[in-house]
Order: C-alpha cells, then sequence, then structure tokens
C-alpha cells in the first residue's frame, strides 16, 4: 500500500519536470537559436494581444465607437420652420419673417486665441475678457464644441468687419437666420405683440397664437470631413411652416384711430387710452388702437428704461378696466325698456337734482324736477338714471348687466384680456342700485364696451368680437373662422327706442360735437371720477369715453373712446376724438348717408344759378362745391319736383307713420317688425301724388 508521503514527493517531482523540462530544452540549444525561440515567443504575445483587443472593440465596444464616430462625421442641423405672416383685413403684412445674417465662430480651429480676441472684440464692439473666458470655455472639453454664436441678425456693418477678417481666417461663418419684421412700425403694436430671440410670441395675438404662427421644425443630417467641411446631407423631417393669421383689423383705420388718439391723450395730459372700432353684424373688430404705443422694431433696452417699455406695450383696450361712468346708463336705460313698462316719454323724477338713497345723499351736476326717459339719457341725469335703476330693481339689473357681457371676457385671442368686474348680486348692498345705474361699483374694458354698443346697433343681439378672419397654412386650405351665432340680449323694438335716444344725446345733449355731416349718430358721454384706493378719495381726474354708432337707423360701424386720467369732462376730451374717428372711418369704409343733402344753410351761402346747373352737365360742379359734398353733387344740382323720400329702413311701423304724416307722404305698408325695404329707395325725389311702398319684416 502506497503512503500518502509517497503520493505527494510523486506529485512534486512531476511538476518539477514540467516546469524545468521546458528550460532544459531551451538551454539544450545554441545561443543563436535560443534568440530566436524568444523573439518568437514576443511576437506571438503581442499578435494575441492585438487580437484580444480587436475582439474587443468590435465586439463589446462597437456600439460606442459607431456613436462615437458619428458624432464627429455626423451634425443633425435644425430647420426652423418659417413663422406665419400677420396681415389685416385686405392683406396688408403687419408681421411677418424676412431672411437675417448672423456670425458665428468654431472655438476649435482658433490657431492663436489671443489674437482672435483682439480682432474680434474690436470688430464686434464685445468686452475683450468676457470674450476671451467664452472662447475658453467652449474650447475645454466640457464646454460645447465646434460653434459659438456671437451676434444674431447682425447689422450691415458688423457683417462687412467680420467678412474682411473672414478672408483670412477660416473659423468665421455666416449662418442664415430669421427675423421678425414689422413693416408698418408703429402700427397696431399693442395689438399683436413681438417675439422673444427665440422667435416666441411675446404679448399680443404673437403670443396668443403664437402655436400657429411657429409651426414645426424640420431637421437634416449633415457629414462632415474632420476639418468640419460639408460632405452629404439628408433631411429626416421637412419643416411644416407656421399658419399666416388674416385679422380683422384694416389697417387704413388702425392709423387714423391711432393718430387720433395720441393727438387727444396729448392734448389732454391723459396717459393712457383706447379706440375699438367694431363692425356690429359681424363683430369684426376694424381697430383696437392704444396709448401709449411703441416700435416693436426697436429690441426692449435693459434696466428701468425697460420696464417702462414694458409698461407701454399693455393692450389698454382689452387689459385696462375702469368704471364707465355715465356711458353705462344706456344699460340702464336698455334694461328699462325691456324689463319695465317705461317707455321713452315717461316721466322720471329727477329730485331738483338731488337723492337720499338709503341714507346716501346723491346730487347731480343739473337740477330738474323731472324729466322724460329720453332726456335724463340727453341730459345724463345721474338722479334720473337712479330712479330708473330702482323701478329696474337689483336681480333684473344684474341679469341684463350679465346679458350684456359685462364681468367676463369677450373671447378675443388675447391672454391679457381683463374680465373687468361685476360683484355677485349676494354682495350688492342697498345703495349699489344707484351707483350701478350710472356706471360705477363696476368695471369695464373699452372692448366690453363695444360689445354692448353693438347689442344695441345690431337689432338687441350680442356679437362676440372676431380678431382672426382666417388661418391658412401655405399650400393647405385656409381655415376660416365664421362669426359666432349672436344671442338676443333685446326686442329689436327696444334696441331701435334706444337707438333713437342716443341720437338725440348727439342731435341736443352731452354729444353734439360727435356729428358727422351727412349722417345721423346715436352715442352716450361717460364721465368716471378715478377712485384713489391708497387715500380712499375721488380724485379730480376722470375716466372719460364715448361709445357711438351711425347711421342710426340701420348702424354699419360702432366705436368706443376711452381717456383714461382727463381732468376735463367727456364731452370736450373723448367726444371730439370720436368724431373725427367716426368720420374717418366711414368715409374709408364708403357707407353711405342718410341725412338729406342740401340744408338751407348750403344753398344760402352759393345760390345755384342755371348757369351753375349747365357747368354741372359738363362736370364742372366739383369746383362750386366743398370736398365734403362732393359725393352728393348730383343730387344737390338737380331740380326738385317733389319731396325727397326719407330712409324707413330699420324703424318701427310706428315710427314710419310718425316720419310719414309729419312730411305730408303717403306710404303703403307691407309685413310686420322691422322696415327692411322700400321703393323708391331714401334720397329719391318722389313725382306729384307717388307714394312710398314700404316692407317690414322680423
Amino acid at each position: 500500500m502506497v503512503s500518502k508521503i509517497e503520493v505527494r514527493s510523486k506529485s512534486r517531482g512531476y511538476i518539477r519536470g514540467l516546469i524545468l523540462r521546458p528550460w532544459r530544452w531551451f538551454w539544450d540549444h545554441e545561443e543563436q537559436t535560443r534568440r530566436l525561440y524568444v523573439l518568437t515567443f514576443c511576437l506571438l504575445l503581442w499578435g494575441i494581444g492585438i487580437a484580444g483587443r480587436l475582439i474587443y472593440l468590435q465586439v463589446f465596444q462597437h456600439e460606442e465607437l459607431r456613436r462615437r464616430a458619428e458624432a464627429q462625421h455626423k451634425t443633425k442641423v435644425e430647420v426652423k420652420a418659417a413663422r406665419g405672416t400677420i396681415y389685416d383685413r385686405n392683406h396688408q403684412p403687419l408681421a411677418m419673417s424676412v431672411a437675417g445674417t448672423s456670425i458665428a465662430i468654431n472655438p476649435q480651429r482658433i490657431p492663436d486665441v489671443d489674437m482672435a480676441v483682439d480682432s474680434i472684440s474690436g470688430a464686434m464692439g464685445m468686452d475683450r475678457n468676457e470674450f476671451a473666458n467664452r472662447i475658453r470655455h467652449y474650447r475645454s472639453t466640457k464646454g460645447k464644441q465646434g460653434f459659438l454664436l456671437l451676434r444674431k441678425n447682425a447689422d450691415a456693418k458688423e457683417l462687412a468687419r467680420m467678412e474682411a477678417y473672414a478672408k483670412s481666417y477660416d473659423f468665421i461663418s455666416f449662418p442664415k437666420t430669421s427675423i421678425r419684421h414689422y413693416p408698418k412700425g408703429t402700427l397696431a403694436a399693442n395689438l399683436l405683440g413681438v417675439v422673444d430671440r427665440s422667435e416666441h410670441g411675446v404679448g399680443g395675438v404673437e403670443q396668443s397664437l403664437d402655436e400657429e404662427l411657429e409651426g414645426m421644425n424640420g431637421s437634416v443630417e449633415m457629414l462632415h470631413d474632420v476639418w468640419q467641411h460639408g460632405v452629404a446631407s439628408k433631411v429626416n423631417a421637412t419643416a411644416l411652416a407656421g399658419k399666416d393669421i388674416t385679422l380683422s383689423i384694416d389697417q387704413r383705420i388702425q392709423f387714423a384711430a391711432e393718430q387720433i388718439l395720441e393727438k387727444h391723450a396729448q392734448k389732454h395730459g391723459c396717459p393712457r387710452g383706447s379706440i375699438v372700432v367694431m363692425r356690429p353684424a359681424t363683430g369684426d373688430i376694424l381697430a383696437m388702437a392704444s396709448y401709449p404705443g411703441f416700435d416693436p422694431n426697436e429690441a426692449l433696452p435693459e434696466g428701468e428704461a425697460g420696464k417702462v417699455q414694458l409698461r407701454r406695450r399693455q393692450n389698454q383696450a382689452v387689459s385696462t378696466p375702469f368704471e364707465p361712468g355715465s356711458v353705462f346708463k344706456v344699460i340702464t336705460l336698455a334694461a328699462a325698456l325691456e324689463h319695465t313698462s317705461l317707455h321713452p316719454d315717461s316721466n322720471i323724477p329727477c329730485g331738483g337734482g338731488v337723492i337720499n338713497l338709503f341714507g346716501r345723499r346723491i346730487t347731480d351736476l343739473h337740477h330738474f324736477s323731472s324729466l322724460s326717459m329720453t332726456d335724463v339719457l340727453v341730459h345724463s341725469s345721474n338722479i334720473g338714471a337712479i330712479n330708473i335703476g330702482l323701478k329696474v330693481t337689483d336681480p333684473v339689473m344684474y341679469d341684463v348687466i350679465r346679458a350684456f357681457g359685462f364681468g367676463r371676457k369677450t373671447g378675443l385671442p388675447l391672454m391679457e384680456e381683463s374680465p373687468g368686474r361685476v360683484r355677485p348680486l349676494r354682495r350688492w348692498i342697498k345703495s349699489s342700485i344707484g351707483s350701478v345705474a350710472m356706471g360705477h361699483e363696476l368695471m369695464t374694458t373699452t372692448t366690453q364696451l363695444a360689445q354692448a354698443c353693438s347689442t344695441v346697433a345690431n337689432h338687441g343681439r350680442l356679437v362676440k368680437p372676431r380678431l382672426v378672419l382666417k388661418a391658412e397654412r401655405p399650400g393647405l386650405k385656409p381655415e376660416y373662422m365664421a362669426p359666432e351665432a349672436a344671442v338676443t340680449v333685446l326686442s329689436p323694438e327696444s334696441a331701435m327706442k334706444l337707438r333713437l335716444m342716443m341720437e338725440q344725446v348727439v342731435q341736443r345733449g352731452t354729444g353734439t360735437n360727435a356729428k358727422v355731416k351727412g349722417y345721423s349718430i346715436g352715442g352716450k358721454t361717460g364721465s368716471a371720477q378715478i377712485y384713489d384706493a391708497e387715500h380712499k378719495k375721488y380724485t379730480n381726474k376722470h375716466n372719460v369715453s364715448f361709445m357711438g354708432f351711425a347711421p342710426v337707423a340701420n348702424p354699419e360701424i360702432v366705436i368706443v373712446v376711452t381717456l383714461n386720467g382727463s381732468t376735463l369732462l367727456s364731452s370736450v376730451t373723448a367726444v371730439p376724438a370720436f368724431q373725427e374717428i367716426m368720420s374717418a372711418s366711414l368715409r374709408i369704409l364708403n357707407i353711405q348717408k342718410d341725412v338729406p343733402f342740401g340744408t338751407p344753410e348750403v344753398i344760402e351761402k352759393k345760390p345755384l344759378t342755371q348757369d351753375d346747373l349747365s357747368i354741372a352737365s359738363l362736370g364742372g360742379a366739383r369746383e362750386l362745391l366743398a370736398d365734403d359734398e362732393e359725393d352728393d353733387a348730383a343730387a344737390a344740382l338737380r331740380p326738385v319736383a317733389g319731396p325727397v323720400v326719407p330712409n324707413f329702413k330699420g324703424l318701427t311701423k310706428r315710427a314710419v307713420l310718425e316720419q310719414s304724416s309729419a312730411k305730408g307722404l303717403r306710404v303703403e305698408m307691407e309685413g310686420r317688425g322691422i322696415a327692411r325695404k322700400q321703393i323708391p329707395a331714401a334720397g329719391k325725389v318722389l313725382a306729384q301724388g307717388e307714394s312710398i311702398r314700404v316692407v317690414f319684416a322680423r
């Protein structure tokens, strides 16, 4: 039996033999042979190492190395989608994107950093130390590599200086970029807004419709060599241009509104103001002017100057609510006509200019013992309005206010729009009806007043204001924005009565300065003292407004003017501004005149002779008439054979009978409702014994 010791001894001997045998074999050869064996062995190990490394790189590191190679030779470049253009209703561009040129450098390819810093910082007007730090950061492995933007949308002088350097240095490039340009300058700037450096909208339409305007960016894969020279490219995704937006704005009326607003705001020392011009039938906003304005093409300055500019960029027509004052009496009278037995001739007690309302003493500027409801509006009697409000009652008054759209946003695509303020009925106190009836204890915007006035002008039907007419992506079918369905707030009869009452305000009341020759105008003034919340008292400054429409029978245009911070009343501030913009708008829109031409004053000023009639037949009559009378030259020069047909359109049967009886005209009436058609047309001369046929419809 073999012991354990013997087994161990034999094992050790066997191992020792395995180790020593190669060495013995190696040393038994000659020296030259031994060297050859050593060299062969080393080469074998070297080959095994290389093969192992290749296997490791090709198998285990394949994906990582492929990614690094693509990063070195392939670059994904984002293709910025063209931002959509904003047009006015006549397809005139208000905001558009144009091509620009930027200046960039490749920090990795700068041979001499100090030289580059000295040359470029001087040419670009940059701080040397700050520029040097940026280059060192971009050259480091931790920073961005290969592209450093020096100036986006550089001006001509900077481009000229850098192009001179680019002839000698290949690390300077001039990538193409996009610039948002506003070709009309300050026109509608508060409404349009601006874009930031990334071409995202900031304020106005640019912000609220940013998603539609900016489109979808594309991408291109660029293949380049080690010197960053382009070799090939592949489009991964095609850029989809933004939608072109067509607004309801008419740039001609917008320009006139801004000029007139600025003139009157500066004349009366008002820090803010706004004008809204609106089509009552469709709700189209033809102009939305704000004061003060700004130039959207100018960059926003830094510091305090930038803060001042931001305040100037507010759209006052939608973002600045105020107490409307007496202009709100139109809503009070509308509630009375619709929900009480009161009518335009109803006698309203006015208390001699004083009323004690639940312990609160309220006085009037003018003292009347009583007035008809029409004259309450004409003379803007606070006491009369309060007594009408008491007749209406709180719940009905609140419901009518809400029905006219007050206390909520109008729905315009403007993120800065304010809903105004109408306190819930549960928060009204006993005397609140008195304040609300004359336009206090609530706040509204100029746009909300325009919507309410349009309801009266549109035969009692409320239409939401419309700012966007259509959106169209290039090459695709346009998306038209139809007006929203109208909501009936007043009966057509009540609306017509209210328009005739508002016409009297212009004919013989506080709005006489609003008259426009050749047109019937209806409107209402408003002057509300501004409350100083800090000192808890009313100041001597006012928010003055005037809202009105023309022509009265069938209004085609509504205008609201607001001036904030005036020391004078509406009749001498807002009303003249209204008259100017209304006159310009009627002329621009070529709205037909509805007031008979050829008054005795005109004829007495320059009587027409038979010679004048001969000149007229030869086309020379324009020299005999003032510029604003030329459109009616033919009517003025035509011999009168009978009475002139008045305009009955939009009137009730009662009103038609009253007018025709007063003028001794024969009228044949058909149908029910409001006068929609008449034969002969208004302005025609009736032959002897001829009658007028009027067709009524609801």
